[in-house]
């Protein structure tokens, strides 16, 4: 059988290599000095398994037992094993703050002090000024209480924990008014409700899908009643025979009968955006103004900063709040307060904020920006892609994304991409996006209405070039 094989070119299972023949070839030292003995032992292993039971069945060429073969199947397998799982894409969807995709871009400063944090010990718990062990907290306090006109604040590492810890420590096995229109499911099955269960508080749900008014909430407060409550309706709107009840009036109910008026603003944003162009949405400084206690926000979205739930209100509730043993389990790392501290910094200065602040540059970005870009990329697009596909330079509308002002849309430029041959285009559509997809820094788009769709408003002029260089030539 042997012979046979030979004959026909093919290597049989006793020639395969061993192990420390192929250990001690010179193909193999590139492959140990990357990845170490450990992972190269491991990797031949599997290699060597794997001819073994070819050659069993059928043989093998004699080529593939080559120690260079070898080398070069081995480095590949440990090369793959090695590339990041989080990667850069990308973001052509048209979706600001892409869930998916990480939310909020950081700015340059926020950066560079997530660096110095990573690098250097800091005084992450410790006090300066007396030596003594310090709060956490105290890094970015004064400066929430400043831009939101709050008596305390304090961090955790979402928006939706937040809202548990809040629930937690301020209405265990005691009610919570809200509305029906607020029981908001957002991403990843976050549900209102749900929230409210885990926390220990019994929902009391007051009003109707499309319409409350005060003396719901008003009627439904009694002996348990720990807190009014109100939910930013962050990712849908309700339209027509509606109603709903301000936060002042809310507010104004749960103060006459001694209770905490609190506020889920889910995004939540700082500065009035309509300054910037972009549609009106309540900020955190107005709804504290408005009366309410407590409002919890999220880090990550309007805010342009990282993954984190803020909380900011009165300084009993938070003292409170800060003595529940949920909140250490909660915490956020120093590196979160190091992303957050820079970009609080910047609201100091709001006249700088659309240039410094990437999410609200993106944001703001003017399409007579964007669709000179469209025009220059239209040809390199359609040269990679192909003469099965027709590209061309058209406006779009981009969403800010994350749940924040679901229903409002930017008007931005972009490239549509069609099939040209005849057939369905379901699979060749696919097809290239798959290919976009597997680029160095993968390309993500959206398919609809038949055509692939790449929004350009996330693309800035300094990613350009190499957005370019990765499609120069063809794809496939």
């Amino acid at each position: 059988m042997a012979d046979q094989l030979s004959g026909a070119g093919l290597a049989a299972a006793s020639d395969i290599p061993s192990l420390d023949r192929l250990l001690n070839a010179e193909a193999l030292r590139p492959a140990l000095a990357t990845h170490g003995r450990t992972q190269v032992v491991a990797a031949l292993r599997r290699d060597l398994e794997a001819l073994r039971k070819r050659a069993l069945v059928g043989g093998v060429p004699r080529h593939e037992l080559e120690a260079a073969a070898v080398a070069a199947r081995t480095s590949a397998a440990l090369d793959e094993a090695a590339r990041p799982r989080l990667r850069a894409v990308y973001n052509l969807t048209g979706t600001v703050l892409h869930t998916n995709l990480g939310r909020a871009l950081l700015p340059d400063e926020a950066v560079a002090s997530v660096l110095r944090a990573l690098t250097t010990p800091a005084n992450l718990e410790f006090d300066l000024d007396t030596g003594g062990r310090g709060d956490r907290d105290d890094l970015i306090d004064d400066l929430l209480c400043e831009l939101t006109g709050a008596e305390a604040a304090t961090v955790v590492n979402n928006n939706a924990a937040a809202v548990l810890l809040m629930l937690n420590a301020l209405a265990d096995r005691r009610e919570v008014v809200v509305s029906r229109g607020e029981l908001v499911e957002i991403g990843g099955a976050f549900r209102i409700p749900d929230i409210m269960k885990r926390a220990g508080a019994k929902l009391v749900e007051v009003g109707t899908t499309n319409r409350t008014h005060a003396a719901d909430y008003e009627n439904a407060i009694g002996p348990r009643t720990a807190m009014l409550m109100k939910v930013h309706c962050s990712n849908y709107a309700v339209t027509g025979f509606t109603k709903s009840v301000d936060v002042a009036d809310v507010a104004a109910l749960a103060h006459a009968r001694g209770l905490p008026a609190t506020v889920d603003l889910g995004s939540g944003t700082l500065v009035d955006l309509t300054q910037f162009g972009l549609p009106k949405e309540d900020t955190v400084r107005e709804t504290i103004a408005a009366g309410a206690d407590l409002v919890t926000f999220s880090g990550d979205k309007l805010l342009g900063g990282p993954q984190a739930g803020l909380l900011v209100g009165r300084a009993d509730l938070i003292r409170k709040i800060k003595k529940n043993p949920l909140k250490r389990a909660l915490r956020v790392s120093k590196l979160t307060l190091a992303a957050l501290e820079p970009v609080l910094q910047l609201y100091r200065a709001p006249e700088f904020l659309a240039q410094r602040l990437t999410t609200l540059r993106l944001l703001t970005r003017p399409m007579r920006d964007i669709q000179p870009q469209a025009e220059r990329l239209r040809g390199v697009l359609a040269h990679a892609a192909g003469p099965s596909y027709a590209v061309e330079a058209v406006p779009m509308f981009s969403q800010i994304g994350s749940g924040a002002l679901p229903i409002d849309q930017l008007p931005s430029y972009g490239l549509a991409v069609r099939y040209a041959g005849s057939g369905r285009p379901g699979r060749h559509l696919d097809r290239l996006e798959t290919l976009l997809r597997r680029l160095p820094v993968p390309v993500i788009g959206r398919i609809a209405d038949d055509a692939l769709w790449l929004d350009l408003r996330c693309l800035e002029d300094r990613d350009e070039a190499a957005f370019t260089a990765q499609l120069a030539e063809p794809l496939a």
